[in-house]
């Protein structure tokens, strides 16, 4: 697959439409107030601390059960040995299809071992291949020959068109499908198969969306990584977490860009430092640039490496 040239800026008003439509959806669901859409402070008491989600299996159970296993496909190799495959298949969590992309590393079918796995969520009006175009194949195929990170398996799962934020909204059931694909992930390949070898992250939209999985399913991802993301409504999540949270940690990483005028880069520290009072352990920083995809790339490889570092350490 070659890449294509990286887009030169993240869908500006898109974003800004999708933000409100998702402000919309959780001020009905009790989850944010007005006050938090529009940056004022209050003092008042924050209604997400009401009505808490059910965490993981206990609330989203076993997806896949009987459904097929989808066959990968290769789509192109390249000089240091590692492969990106594709995978399409019938969807149990969305009204049609679900498909998404793996980085397979050089070591792959060589050795007997399982892998740690990234799970990769991408921005509004964006594509799986979009990681993919910013360089991820040639820059963790150099991270695992230095040992920057241990050998491991990256699935950029493609989601929906425009507002879905990887939630779960009436038929639009994306939260369910990134964990249908994390099903059958390990299904497929010789995975590590539990949380402590499972990261998810994501940028724009999808670090909105990685955040809000990995709070909502604990046990399932023990790293979670947010480029130029957005918090809104995840601090109830995050109170109810911290029982979960300080027993058995998470490892995170925020950060947002100085000139970014969609995703407040100020948020970062903040909720950083509540994943820390909750018991996990959080950095957070924020860089130069804007809302596009070339700040992403600036840092990719460095959160690639964050990523692999967690993982490593959990074994």
């Amino acid at each position: 697959m070659m890449p294509r040239a990286i887009p030169r800026r993240l869908r500006a008003g898109a974003f800004l439409c999708a933000a409100a439509a998702l402000c919309a959806v959780l001020a009905l669901t009790g989850q944010i107030r007005l006050s938090e859409i529009v940056g004022v402070r209050s003092s008042a008491r924050d209604p997400a601390k009401a009505a808490p989600r059910v965490h993981g299996s206990a609330r989203s159970g076993r997806l896949v059960g009987a459904l097929p296993q989808p066959s990968l496909v290769a789509v192109s190799h390249d000089a240091a040995g590692s492969e990106i495959d594709t995978a399409n298949y019938a969807s149990a969590t969305l009204p049609g299809r679900g498909s998404f992309l793996v980085y397979l590393p050089p070591s792959y079918g060589r050795t007997i071992r399982r892998y740690p796995v990234l799970y990769l969520l991408h921005g509004m009006d964006q594509r799986d291949s979009s990681f993919l175009e910013m360089g991820l194949q040639g820059m963790l195929d150099r991270l695992i020959a230095r040992r920057a990170t241990p050998p491991l398996i990256a699935v950029m799962i493609q989601g929906g068109a425009r507002r879905n934020y990887w939630r779960n909204h009436g038929s639009r059931r994306y939260e369910s499908y990134v964990l249908e694909v994390q099903e059958l992930v390990d299904r497929m390949l010789p995975t590590v198969p539990d949380r402590s070898g499972r990261a998810i992250a994501g940028y724009s939209m999808g670090g909105y969306g990685a955040m809000n999985i990995a709070l909502g399913n604990p046990e399932r991802f023990s790293v979670v990584e947010s480029w130029l993301g957005v918090f809104f409504g995840l601090r109830g999540e995050l109170r109810a977490d911290r029982p979960l949270l300080s027993r058995m940690g998470l490892r995170a990483f925020l950060y947002g860009a100085a000139s970014d005028e969609i995703a407040d880069p100020s948020a970062n520290a903040p909720f950083a430092a509540a994943l820390r009072a909750a018991g996990a352990s959080a950095e957070s920083t924020v860089y130069a640039g804007g809302h596009t995809l070339e700040t992403v790339h600036a840092h990719l490889e460095g959160m690639l490496a964050f990523a692999g570092r967690a993982l490593a350490a959990a074994h």
